[in-house]
């Protein structure tokens, strides 16, 4: 028991001691804790290593089946990744992209799905190189959470490796964080890093883009790893949880689960390829902000966009959402990519090529819109 101070009334048989009317100030309390008779370790405090030492074991195929030739000192276990670049750029330009998944790890934990969301998370980020011409090199990733469950990190991770085979990208480290206290049971957090590199020749840096160029959009997989937490808000309203089958409702032949589950579409091979084969003036990357502000950051000041919303078929997935959440067109094309997750900008002789090898790609790709001369008034206008 700590005590309280100096002062102290004491009763007795003959006196009494009163405590002054003014007490002196009292000197801090040093009394060390007692020793626990029982020894403390890292565990006990919640951090589990050897579950972390377990989580890398298991993971390692996965990684191995990401490295590339440029890798050097076999990608695994060094306190920093090494990638040679030497040979392959003249003038490189390295391109460097971060980015999350946002609220779409809630919608993954409900349903217990972990294995696809680090797809998403590769894809964020290489997609977003990918619009300056880059081809992505390697990934990092940081997963934290509060307690460690080596098969959900397993997935997560398998997830991610999975992103970064199909990109073409080595997976070069990564950082698996337990942090007792700091999340709630059950939850993590992503984050993903990525570094490319273009030669400086071909950077593509939106300089080239003409009035009169042509707008080719590229079909999305879904909602990407946008707009979940209206998503999750429309799903509320819906009353459509895993538990009650809401989420099975179907949706152009999927069930909704599964549509909004979709992982996010890596478009870094096949518009590499086109890259190599085509004179492409712009690209953009279609995620947050959607169709209002993510095409029009890659136009330079002087000129505009014309978007024409009925050139491509709002997917049933988006429908069933603008459906349920009463969300207004504007809002739709603020929030969500609608169907469009990657557009290209390029000149109308070319567009006929370039739709040959998008059909020859399987990739579905409509002819969205066009680049005008800004006038006065808004440069962006949706129809």
């Amino acid at each position: 028991m700590v005590p309280h101070g100096p002062w102290h009334v004491h009763s007795g048989p003959s006196r009494l001691v009163k405590l002054p009317l003014f007490r002196p100030a009292i000197p801090p309390v040093t009394n060390p804790t007692p020793p626990a008779s029982t020894p403390m370790t890292y565990r006990d405090a919640g951090v589990d290593i050897d579950a972390g030492n377990e989580v890398v074991e298991r993971i390692k195929p996965a990684i191995r089946r990401t490295l590339r030739p440029e890798v050097l000192g076999g990608g695994i276990g060094g306190f920093g990744g090494l990638f040679d670049l030497s040979g392959k750029y003249r003038e490189p330009v390295m391109v460097s992209g971060t980015d999350g998944v946002g609220t779409k790890l809630i919608l993954a934990k409900q349903l217990n799905r972990h294995d696809t969301i680090g797809i998403d998370l590769v894809a964020m980020c290489v997609n977003d190189v990918l619009v300056q011409g880059a081809e992505p090199l390697f990934f990092l990733d940081y997963f934290a959470t509060g307690k460690l469950d080596v098969a959900t990190t397993v997935d997560v991770v398998g997830g991610i490796a999975r992103g970064c085979e199909i990109a073409g990208c080595a997976l070069i480290g990564g950082e698996t964080a337990e942090m007792p206290d700091m999340y709630p049971p059950g939850e993590y957090d992503l984050a993903g890093f990525t570094v490319g590199a273009v030669e400086k020749a071909k950077l593509i840096d939106g300089s080239r883009v003409r009035a009169g160029d042509v707008l080719v959009g590229i079909a999305s997989s879904g909602p990407h790893s946008n707009g979940y937490s209206l998503i999750r808000k429309i799903l509320a309203r819906a009353g459509a949880t895993p538990d009650n089958g809401g989420l099975d409702v179907d949706v152009g032949g999927v069930k909704l689960a599964d549509a909004l589950m979709e992982p996010t579409r890596i478009y870094v091979k096949p518009v590499l390829e086109l890259l190599a084969r085509h004179d492409i003036h712009a690209m953009a990357h279609v995620t947050g902000g959607a169709l209002v502000e993510k095409i029009i950051r890659v136009v330079p000041p002087s000129l505009a966009l014309e978007i024409d919303t009925s050139s491509w078929p709002l997917p049933p997935v988006f429908d069933w959402l603008q459906r349920e959440g009463n969300v207004p067109r504007e809002e739709m094309w603020r929030t969500f990519n609608c169907g469009i997750g990657f557009v290209l900008m390029v000149a109308p002789d070319a567009v006929a090529a370039i739709n040959a090898d998008l059909d020859r790609l399987g990739l579905p790709h409509w002819q969205m819109g066009q680049v005008t001369t800004a006038g006065s008034g808004e440069r962006l206008r949706i129809s």
